[in-house]
């Protein structure tokens, strides 16, 4: 009894024991499964992809992602799948033209470069668009995991970045750092191999469509214009943009100048064909400067400076046309550059001074008035005409300082003259675009105690061809302040016709372009013959400049013309020698009459 019951106890015991082993191996069962679950969650909710291969080349594991990445079948994701079927698929998927013995040969590759035992990387480009960076990190066993990202947008954002650096985001051309980077590079890929040539281009007259028609239209133009650029480069060719309305073109591989200039004259030909932006029409030019490595040059910065010597010799020259670079073009320049640097201490040196030339009535047979010339009496290149440095004030705006000056000079001089005759001050288009000249023109008849009556002023076409509403607003304003304006070198820019509609002008100068040659040239009498004539009909005053000989004031006083002006009465003289200068116009006159058909005095 005692031994069964002692051998019942034991059973017992070994039943509760096994029980108790059972419910342990369950619930570390249950939490290994949870484990796995958990595993399963997080290794499917990676922000990257995700394999895992053993030694014998086969997937361990992988997560969605991995799938998703590249759209892999459900059976390529099964445990055991071997790593070459995973290449084929991607290669098949992708499009790629690459054999089975191609595909071992970089899975050998792959396989050696996980042997070094070093995470590396590679960038996959899938057909999708889509850029993944695979990171690859061998395993101690011999296998590897692979780790999947999604870089597209990274990548493309980087290259962005990188591109908006390197260009010009309106014209999507090479701005100024990348083009002289990709000139530099032609130089080193070219060297003592061929010529290469840099075009460099400026706009003609888009200051007007930009202030005429604003930015929007501004902005429109340069688009257009590089277009048209790219369009007529060769795809090895770089177009670049500079700044504001300024372009260049680096040609490559030439085998003689005569390229570079063919693509000159092709590049003026489109660019001053007419343009429509924004519903407008719209007409600009464009003037080129050219140089060539290796003859200019075989740096970036010499060709682009000698490029634009060149552009500056083609502007001087006209517009609308190319310049190949010379020597003598950079002496000009250098001489260009010290008459630019003098000038601006010139007016602070005393070295500037305004010189008076009569306009004399052929009417009333007096000087009516006196056009301020300015003059440079350099110390080393003395005096210098303002034909010379007048354009460099305006290029540099030291044009606002002198006009000031000279406005202030003028009206000085002129109330201290014994003949209370008129004084006429010229006004560039600078004057209005960045100043006042009413302002400035009130300031220096109120200091000199002279009326407004006694001042005229004079601007040329160019001044309207360049201005805006500004320019008409400051005209009106002189007209107030009691200031009568004339147009001067009338003829000689296009639309003149117009330009009397849009502003009642007190005056018109014909240009002595056309008096020079009155007595030779038929068309020249019939233009000085129109001009006056329209004049008297618009009750405005007319004066030809140039007059030199008497048979040029017998044929314009014929005319119509009011008003002469010319060496054949005075020079443009001193305000010290101005009395007897007037003087001398009048016995100048009186010395015409017996050999002309001129009006004697009443």
């Amino acid at each position: 009894m005692t031994n069964f019951t002692t051998s019942s106890h034991g059973a017992s015991i070994i039943q509760d024991a096994a029980s108790c082993s059972a419910e342990k191996l369950l619930e570390q069962a249950l939490k290994l499964k949870q484990l796995n679950s958990w595993f399963e969650v997080a290794l499917n909710n990676m922000a990257r992809g995700l394999s895992m291969f053993d030694a014998e080349r086969r997937l361990v594991v992988s997560n969605a992602l991995y799938a998703e990445i590249y759209d892999l079948p459900e059976h390529l994701t099964k445990p055991g799948t071997p790593f070459s079927e995973l290449v084929s698929f991607y290669v098949e998927r992708g499009g790629h033209e690459t054999s089975k013995l191609e595909q071992q040969k970089w899975i050998e590759q792959h396989a050696a470069e996980l042997m070094r035992g070093k995470t590396f990387t590679h960038t996959q480009h899938l057909k999708n668009g889509r850029i993944i960076l695979v990171t690859n990190q061998p395993l101690m066993d011999g296998g590897w995991v692979d780790i999947q990202e999604d870089v597209t947008e990274k990548t493309l954002a980087s290259e962005r970045i990188t591109w908006l650096a390197q260009h010009c985001p309106l014209t999507e051309t090479a701005n100024r750092f990348h083009l002289r980077e990709r000139l530099d590079e032609e130089i080193r890929r070219h060297s003592g191999n061929g010529m290469i040539a840099v075009h460099l281009i400026d706009l003609d007259r888009f200051k007007v469509v930009n202030d005429t028609h604003g930015h929007a239209a501004g902005d429109a133009l340069l688009k257009a214009v590089a277009r048209r650029m790219q369009a007529t480069v060769r795809t090895e060719d770089v177009v670049g943009r500079l700044g504001g309305d300024e372009f260049a073109v680096v040609q490559t591989g030439l085998d003689n100048p005569e390229q570079a200039i063919s693509l000159a004259s092709r590049l003026l030909r489109v660019l001053n064909a007419p343009y429509r932006v924004l519903g407008n029409g719209a007409s600009v030019g464009a003037s080129i400067g050219l140089a060539i490595a290796p003859d200019h040059g075989l740096d970036a910065d010499t060709l682009l400076r000698k490029a634009d010597i060149a552009l500056y010799r083609a502007k001087s020259g006209g517009r609308g046309q190319f310049n190949l670079f010379k020597s003598e073009d950079e002496d000009a320049a250098i001489t260009q550059m010290r008459l630019e640097s003098d000038l601006k201490n010139a007016l602070a040196l005393g070295q500037l001074e305004l010189h008076y030339q009569p306009i004399f009535d052929v009417r009333t047979h007096k000087v009516t008035g006196c056009e301020a010339l300015m003059r440079w009496k350099h110390p080393e290149l003395g005096m210098i005409s303002p034909a010379t440095f007048i354009p460099i004030a305006e290029k540099s705006d030291i044009i606002l300082e002198l006009g000031t000056w000279a406005l202030g000079q003028a009206c000085a001089d002129a109330a201290t003259w014994t003949t209370p005759c008129k004084v006429i001050v010229n006004l560039s288009a600078v004057q209005f675009q960045k100043g006042d000249p009413s302002e400035v023109a009130r300031r220096a008849l109120e200091a000199a105690g002279l009326p407004p009556e006694r001042l005229d002023v004079e601007i040329t076409e160019s001044v309207i061809l360049k201005g805006d509403t500004r320019t008409k607003a400051g005209l009106e304003r002189l007209r107030e302040l009691g200031v009568r304006v004339a147009l001067d070198d009338f003829g000689t820019a296009f639309a003149s016709l117009s330009y009397l509609r849009e502003f009642a002008f007190d005056k018109i100068k014909i240009d002595r372009s056309f008096v020079r040659e009155v007595g030779d040239r038929r068309d020249c009498i019939a233009i000085v013959n129109a001009v006056a004539g329209l004049a008297n009909a618009l009750e405005i005053g007319s004066v030809a400049e140039g007059i030199e000989t008497a048979d040029q004031l017998e044929k314009v006083s014929s005319a119509g013309c009011q008003e002469v002006q010319g060496f054949f009465f005075s020079p443009a003289v001193p305000s010290a020698e101005l009395e007897a200068a007037l003087e001398s116009c009048a016995a100048q006159w009186e010395r015409s009459l017996p050999h002309s058909s001129l009006p004697h005095s009443s």
